[in-house]
């Protein structure tokens, strides 16, 4: 069953609430958990910001009790009421113990009541245990609470605490086992761009059992690109259908219960960017690289792992003739508060005005759309389904690299894989070769403008 609420952090700052809640004395610690929420039918927490409480300042610490000011709180609510964001008390159980207490219980009927006299919003307290799991439960304004089903941290590998399954949190189910579809189920995968590398990454994801798929394209069939579309027809084509339409007919015809979502919007809009922000994690299989921009903003905000899939067929001439260069393909894995596209130069701010001023100046385009996939030759319908399976493969083999990890070497070596078929050469490249900025977009969340463009703002819109 796909999670009703869910709670996300980023690898930085759950490795920084692992190293205070633990400080190695065997005692309990407490943190504060700022948290924005994602707008939307399914409930999803971004921890934003942490306020730490420091050890010093407690006025009783043991391995199993915990006591400290309520001027932290005060602090809380002063940054949270601001722009009404959530409160998370999160406190440690250095023991293990995988519940909340009977002390946990006491401690929240004093203290929620406080918070939501100050104000309304999305409260809550938390655990975190010494192997890092976090399981946590929200209130509201009568006291009532409901448990979160899900907490996940997406840094060079992928973690998924289960509400539901938390004395078994130390065991990931096995890559390509029946434990990882069973998994996968209660998942959500986003596609963007459901075309020629799109479509063979969507019927992937599928198959593998996604609980649920959004895909996201505004294009239509045509009968030039029947040959690389999956589960496209001619009828299709001639017809005009909506790509993503027509794939989400035909994906749900898989099971017994729909579970594809399509979404027949240019990512560049309001309501296919809340789509995505549904998601537990993004495929971009787009052309373009104000999509892959939109992608990449999307990722912080909403603090999801992105995998971008791109290809190319560079050329050379050759005599009075034109052969092929190099036959490419580029998977990049991007996590929240990591390198992101823009800072590994996949697109930037000069790239982003000539594709602009390209799509204003009819010449300028013209030459761009027959740049394609075989740059120089104006092929309408390249023959390239078998590159972009390959490349589709190998963005989705990277999510189950990372979520499932089954590679001899850490994840963070594979932030970027390269394949040129001419050469028969693979490269990869390291997290830490790319120079990471910082970026106030982390864990924004739908704050106004969204993803920080005026143009999908409410105003914009």
């Amino acid at each position: 069953m796909i999670p009703r609420a869910t709670l996300t952090l980023t690898v930085a700052a759950h490795a920084q609430l692992l190293a205070h809640l633990f400080p190695g004395d065997g005692k309990e610690a407490a943190a504060i958990l700022i948290c924005t929420r994602v707008p939307g039918p399914r409930l999803r927490i971004l921890v934003r910001d942490v306020i730490e409480v420091p050890h010093e300042a407690c006025t009783n610490r043991t391995d199993r009790t915990l006591a400290w000011p309520g001027s932290y709180v005060e602090q809380a609510i002063d940054v949270a009421e601001r722009d009404r964001h959530g409160i998370l008390l999160l406190h440690s159980h250095p023991g293990g113990y995988a519940a909340f207490s009977d002390t946990d219980d006491e401690s929240d009927r004093s203290i929620m009541p406080c918070i939501f006299d100050a104000f309304e919003g999305l409260h809550g307290s938390a655990v975190m245990l010494p192997n890092g799991c976090i399981f946590a439960r929200l209130y509201d304004q009568h006291g009532s609470h409901t448990p979160v089903d899900m907490v996940s941290v997406a840094g060079d590998d992928i973690r998924y605490w289960w509400r539901d399954a938390l004395l078994n949190s130390a065991q990931r189910p096995m890559a390509f086992t029946s434990d990882m579809t069973s998994e996968l189920s209660r998942l959500t995968a986003c596609i963007i761009g459901v075309s020629g590398t799109g479509s063979p990454a969507a019927e992937q994801v599928c198959r593998l059992g996604f609980g649920r798929v959004i895909g996201i394209d505004f294009d239509h069939v045509e009968r030039k690109n029947l040959n690389r579309i999956l589960n496209t027809t001619l009828a299709d084509a001639v017809a005009g259908r909506s790509k993503v339409v027509t794939f989400s007919e035909r994906a749900n015809q898989y099971r017994e219960v729909p579970y594809f979502e399509g979404v027949d919007a240019n990512v560049m809009t309001r309501g296919a960017v809340l789509a995505a922000a549904q998601a537990d994690v993004i495929f971009c299989c787009v052309d373009s690289l104000r999509g892959r921009m939109v992608a990449d903003r999307i990722a912080a905000a909403f603090l999801l792992p992105l995998i971008d899939i791109g290809v190319a067929i560079p050329t050379r001439t050759m005599g009075d003739g034109v052969a092929i260069a190099e036959v490419c393909g580029r998977i990049d894995y991007v996590f929240p508060g990591g390198s992101s596209l823009r800072d590994r130069s996949v697109y930037t701010p000069e790239t982003l005005l000539a594709e602009s001023l390209a799509e204003v100046d009819p010449a300028a385009h013209a030459e761009q759309v027959k740049a394609g996939y075989i740059q120089g030759l104006p092929e309408q319908a390249p023959s390239v389904i078998a590159l972009n399976m390959r490349a589709s493969s190998a963005g989705v083999l990277e999510f189950i690299a990372r979520a499932y990890p089954y590679r001899h070497e850490q994840n963070g070596l594979y932030a970027r894989t390269d394949f040129m078929l001419a050469e028969n050469i693979q490269e990869f490249t390291a997290e830490d070769a790319f120079k990471t900025k910082p970026t106030s977009l982390l864990a924004s969340g739908a704050a106004e403008p969204l993803l920080g463009l005026p143009a999908l703002s409410t105003e914009g819109v």
